[in-house]
C-alpha cells in the first residue's frame, strides 16, 4: 500500500466497540490514513462486529454489501467479535479483504500494509481462551464525553451468551495504569468519562484488585469532571459500591443493572448468578441512599421455556421497582451456546408482543422517573444543538434535557432548575444565575 488512503469505520454492537473502534482509528498513522465519515466513499472500510444477536450478524452482511456497491475497489476489513466466531464464514462472503478477531484487530494497521489490491486475503482469529493480553482503548470522538476501557472479557457462562467466546477470560490492566490513561486525558477538554468493559464489576480479577479500588483512586483526581459507569451485574454490585457512589462527588448517581429476567426459574435456566430478591436488594439499597438515581436494566424475553407465567412475573416484579428505564431484547439464539440446545422455543410473534408490553412498561417507568425530577435543582452537561434552537445534555442521573441554545453551553456543566417535561420527552431546564 502506498500514498496516503482514506478509511471509514463502521461499528455494531455496544459501547465498548464504539470505544475499540475509536482507539484503533486514532491510532493509525495520519500521514498514512485519512479518517473520514462512513457515509463518505473511502478507500478502506472497517466493519467492527457485533455477536450478542444474530441481527447484528445480518447488520454486518448488510455493510459490506453496501460499501461494495459505493466503492468496488475499497479494501473491506471485517473485525471484532463476530469476525473471532465465523472467521472463515465471514471471509467467503464477496468483498471481504480482511479478516481479524477480537485480539488481532489491534493489529489492523500491519494487516492493511500487507493487502494486495483485491487480490489477496488477511484471515487471523486465534484462540482468545489462551489470551491473557489486555488491550486498553478509549474513544476520542466525542467533545463532551470519553470512554475509556478498564476490564475485558467474561467468565460467566450465561446460557444465551456468545461474549466469553468471542472475548476470553476476565482480565484488566492495574488500577495504576488505568490511572494513569485518565491523567493523561485530564488535561484535556473532556468533562465526562464512561468506564467500561465487558463485565466491568468483575474489574481487578486478573490483578489482585477490585473495582471498588479502581473507583477510590479515580475518586482523588482532583482535575476530573464526571465519571460514569457503564452496565455492572448484579451480584458484583457490592454495598461498598453503592455506598461509595451515593458519598462520591465525580461518580455519578447512574447505575445499569442487566436483570434478563424478572422469573427465579428463568434466571436458573439462563445460568445467571442471582435471583430477582438480590436484584431488588441492590436497587432499594440505591434509590434508599440517592432517592434520584437513574437505574436502568436490560431484559430477554422470550428465553427458551418462558412460560406466560414466568412472563407475567418478569412484568409484575419490574412493575413494583422504581426503575427508570429498559432495554428490552427478543432472545436471539446463537450457535455455540447452552440455550441453542434447550427446548421449548417461543415463537416470534409471542416474543415480539412480549417485548412490546415491556417496552409499554419501560416508557411508563421513564415517565414517573422524570416527574420525580421536575422542580429539583440539578446539572446538566450541554451538549449538542438540536432543532428549535435548543441545545441539550445529560443529567447527573441520566436523564436529557434541554434550554434555549447558547454557545457558550456547549460542553459545559451547567446548574439548571427542572422546569417541567418536554413534548419529545426532554426535561425543560432553566439555567441558574451563578452566585
Amino acid at each position: 500500500m502506498t500514498g496516503k488512503r482514506t478509511i471509514a469505520f463502521h461499528t455494531l454492537g455496544c459501547k465498548l466497540n464504539f470505544t475499540e473502534s475509536s482507539f484503533i482509528a486514532s491510532s493509525l498513522p495520519e500521514d498514512k490514513f485519512a479518517r473520514v465519515d462512513e457515509d463518505e466513499k473511502a478507500d478502506i472500510y472497517v466493519i467492527n462486529t457485533c455477536s450478542v444477536t444474530a441481527d447484528a450478524e445480518k447488520k454486518c452482511r448488510q455493510a459490506v454489501r453496501k460499501f461494495i456497491n459505493r466503492s468496488p475497489d475499497a479494501v473491506i476489513a471485517v473485525i471484532g467479535c463476530y469476525s473471532q466466531l465465523k472467521a472463515r464464514e465471514i471471509a467467503e462472503i464477496p468483498g471481504v479483504d480482511i479478516v481479524l478477531g477480537t485480539h488481532e484487530k489491534y493489529d489492523l494497521e500491519k494487516h492493511l500494509y500487507n493487502i494486495k489490491g483485491k487480490v489477496s486475503r488477511e484471515i487471523a482469529a486465534g484462540d482468545v481462551n489462551s489470551e491473557s493480553l489486555f488491550f486498553p482503548s478509549w474513544s476520542s470522538d466525542d467533545r463532551t464525553r470519553t470512554f475509556i476501557k478498564i476490564q475485558d472479557g467474561c467468565d460467566y457462562r450465561c446460557a444465551y451468551c456468545t461474549i466469553p467466546l468471542a472475548r476470553g477470560r476476565s482480565r484488566n490492566a492495574p488500577v495504576k495504569t488505568i490511572i494513569g490513561e485518565i491523567m493523561a486525558l485530564v488535561n484535556k477538554p473532556v468533562p465526562e468519562i464512561v468506564l467500561t468493559g465487558v463485565n466491568t464489576g468483575d474489574f481487578g480479577k486478573s490483578t489482585g484488585e477490585t473495582f471498588l479500588d479502581l473507583l477510590r483512586e479515580i475518586d482523588k483526581i482532583e482535575a476530573l469532571g464526571r465519571v460514569r459507569l457503564s452496565s455492572i451485574e448484579p451480584d458484583l454490585l457490592s454495598d461498598d459500591i453503592i455506598d461509595f457512589v451515593a458519598g462520591s462527588r465525580k461518580i455519578m448517581p447512574h447505575f445499569h443493572i442487566p436483570l434478563q429476567s424478572g422469573s427465579n426459574s428463568t434466571l436458573q435456566r439462563m445460568r445467571r448468578r442471582y435471583r430477582r430478591e438480590l436484584f431488588a436488594s441492590r436497587v432499594e439499597r440505591i434509590i434508599g441512599q440517592m432517592p434520584l438515581a437513574g437505574i436502568g436494566a436490560d431484559i430477554i424475553t422470550g428465553f427458551p421455556g418462558e412460560t406466560d407465567e414466568e412472563f407475567n412475573e418478569t412484568f409484575a416484579f419490574i412493575a413494583s421497582l422504581p426503575v427508570s428505564y429498559l432495554h428490552v431484547f427478543p432472545y436471539s439464539e446463537r450457535p455455540g451456546t447452552a440455550a441453542a440446545g434447550m427446548p421449548g422455543k417461543i415463537q416470534f410473534q409471542i416474543k415480539e408482543k412480549r417485548k412490546k408490553m415491556l417496552m409499554q412498561l419501560s416508557r411508563e417507568k421513564n415517565r414517573e422517573f422524570k416527574l420525580k425530577n421536575v422542580g429539583t435543582s440539578t446539572e446538566v452537561l450541554f451538549e449538542s444543538r438540536t432543532a428549535g434552537n435548543l441545545i441539550t445534555g445529560l443529567t447527573p442521573n441520566y436523564i436529557r434535557a434541554e434550554t434555549k441554545y447558547s454557545e457558550r453551553l456547549k460542553g459545559v456543566i451547567k446548574k439548571v432548575r427542572i422546569t417541567g417535561i418536554a413534548e419529545n420527552g426532554n426535561l425543560i431546564a432553566e439555567p441558574e444565575e451563578q452566585k
